[in-house]
């Protein structure tokens, strides 16, 4: 799928080696997931785009046929019944490129994934 070979430095030259259509759905997930985590750094991790907050929020990437989304398990494990409809392994969600995004539950999946990596900060510093 991607046009480009080499690896990306930043979000923007990630979404920048794919087709419109595809560059336009990268960049509704990257604002959904800008918008539910403001305080979020954006990076290339895994050769993925990624938002970081006391470690990795959320990753997502394009696929041939799908979105791949990858919020770690405890994402996926929290909101199980809601991405039932969709391909998914223990961290990670395929949604399919023929179908809307789920930008609403997006939302939810990072707001979580906010509140996970806040209250393990917090713990960590309790613990020092």
């Amino acid at each position: 799928m991607k046009t480009s070979r080499s690896t990306p430095k930043n979000i923007d030259g990630y979404i920048a080696g794919f087709p419109p259509d595809i560059r336009e759905l990268l960049e509704q997930i990257r604002s959904t997931i800008r918008s539910a985590a403001p305080e979020a750094e954006e990076k290339i991790s895994y050769q993925m785009p990624t938002f970081a907050l006391h470690g990795n929020l959320v990753h997502f990437a394009a696929f041939k046929n799908h979105i791949g989304f990858y919020p770690a398990p405890t994402g996926i494990e929290r909101f199980r019944k809601e991405l039932s409809i969709y391909k998914s392994a223990k961290g990670s969600v395929r949604f399919p490129l023929d179908q809307p995004m789920p930008l609403g539950l997006i939302s939810d999946i990072v707001k979580f994934r906010v509140k996970e990596n806040l209250e393990s900060e917090r713990e960590k510093g309790k613990k020092k």
